[in-house]
């Protein structure tokens, strides 16, 4: 009798603000808190995320467009004003334009640090977006990632074999089969960096998308 006048007590309380009702079970009340689901730790649901890696892989996504944008933007300017203005000059002054231009990137530290960035960063990302489990993030990342390797691959296998053949020439002006060595690197450097452009502009759109997916998926974005 003493236990249901307690009972009867505790049902007709007035409940403190902020504060649940008790949980009833089995007709029963319980004067234990009711666990908070979130509170628990349920076997096989993945972890929280990590705020250390949730810090680092938003730059990382910003810093691969940046870099990929870049390079882009290189290619993109010699497509439409470099190429076409040195096409307009006689062979001897296009190949001493051309050897110049080659001179000066290849021994620029901040376009080679650009240029293998570019991949780096985007990889990086990548992985870190497989690892946390976000495959609407890790495909877009995967298809730039691609896409920017087919860059180096055109770079090293099409362009910087045509620039040595053309450093290789030494003087234009005392040059050898001067027009014959313009006009072969012409019809295949022309086209091998439109080809360079295109691919670094869909890794680039494939970066703008990886950033939109993840700003939804973390909140930062409306959906």
């Amino acid at each position: 009798m003493e236990r249901c006048v307690r009972c009867v007590l505790c049902a007709h309380r007035p409940q403190e603000a902020g504060k649940s009702p008790p949980d009833r079970q089995d007709g029963n009340v319980s004067h234990y808190p009711p666990h908070s689901p979130s509170s628990s730790v349920y076997p096989g649901y993945p972890p929280p995320p990590s705020p250390t890696r949730e810090r680092v892989f938003g730059p990382l996504l910003v810093a691969s467009v940046l870099c990929t944008g870049l390079m882009a933007g290189l290619f993109f300017a010699y497509d439409v004003s470099v190429m076409p203005g040195l096409a307009e000059l006689d062979d001897r002054t296009y190949a001493v334009a051309m050897q110049r231009f080659n001179a000066v990137i290849d021994g620029s530290g901040l376009f080679g640090l650009v240029f293998i960035a570019a991949l780096g960063l985007t990889v990086a990302s990548a992985i870190v977006a497989f690892r946390r489990k976000r495959l609407a993030v890790a495909v877009p990342l995967v298809v730039a990632a691609v896409c920017y390797l087919a860059v180096l691959v055109i770079t090293v296998a099409v362009n910087l074999p045509l620039n040595a053949e053309l450093a290789d020439l030494g003087n234009p002006a005392t040059a050898e089969d001067l027009p014959a060595v313009i006009e072969d690197f012409k019809s295949v450097w022309v086209p091998a960096n439109v080809v360079r452009t295109l691919l670094c502009v869909v890794s680039l759109g494939a970066l703008c998308s990886a950033v939109l997916r993840y700003g939804r998926v973390s909140g930062s974005f409306p959906r």
